[in-house]
This record gives C-alpha cells, structure tokens and sequence, in this order.
C-alpha cells in the first residue's frame, strides 16, 4: 500500500499537482479518495488553466501546467489540500501494483539505453561499492 502525506508530500508543488491530479483521475478502485471528491479536484485545477469545461472523455482529463503561473500551481496545490483536508483526507492512500511499460522506448533513446546495459550488466561483479573491499582481499 502506497501513501501521500498531503501537507508534507516530501516533493514540490509541481510533482504534488500532477501526482495528485494522476491519482484522481485514475480509475483506482483501492484510493481512499471518493469518485466525487476526485473529480472535484479535477475540475478545480482544471478551471485554473481553462475557461471551457473540463473535459468529460477520461483520457482528455490530464492537468497540463505549462500555460500556468506560480500562482497558478500555488492555486492548484493549496486547492487540493484544502479539499482532502475538509472530507477528513490527510493522507492519500491507494494500492496499485507494478504494471509493465506501456510504451516501447523511442528509436533515439535505443543507443542510451544499449550503453546503459553495457555499463550496468544485469549480474553486476560488484554487489554493494560502498562497503569496500571484501575481506581477506590484499
């Protein structure tokens, strides 16, 4: 099980926006957060960025913050905590498992992602570098 803690999410405002607008938008069936409450704060942020509705397709529902100012990403993380803290909601909990990528990497990240592989082999000599030399080693 996974958790957030609202008012100290140990991230900055930006990644506690989009994460948070991530969660409620998701169809998670095991967050701690109701349906209504979660397209509350949707739409809420979303009426900070737009003047047309928030879209109702739940693919089109994404925050996109670009356009925004400071205060507009202040706005959008002072609104989600006051909302969570006013239905009782200072953590947000949820379970999801590890589900494997739904994209393929793109052709130009191919050669990065090779060397990487070359550079950090899946069975790597050397378990923990910290720890020093093993013992009985000259």
């Amino acid at each position: 099980m996974q958790s957030l803690d609202i008012h100290n999410p140990g991230m900055p405002d930006l990644q506690f926006v989009l994460f948070v607008s991530a969660l409620c938008t998701s169809n998670l069936q095991t967050i701690n957060v109701p349906d209504e409450l979660r397209r509350t704060i949707f739409d809420r942020c979303w009426a900070f960025l737009h003047t047309e509705p928030p879209p109702t397709d739940p693919k089109e529902r994404v925050l996109d913050l670009r356009g925004g100012t400071e205060l507009t990403l202040e706005a959008c993380a002072a609104t989600i905590r006051s909302l969570l803290t006013e239905a009782g909601i200072t953590t947000l909990t949820w379970d999801h498992p590890v589900s494997e990528p739904t994209q393929e990497s793109t052709p130009a990240a191919q050669p990065l992602i090779e060397r990487l592989g070359q550079l950090y082999p899946d069975d790597p000599d050397i378990v923990d570098p910290r720890s020093g030399p093993p013992t009985g080693s000259a």
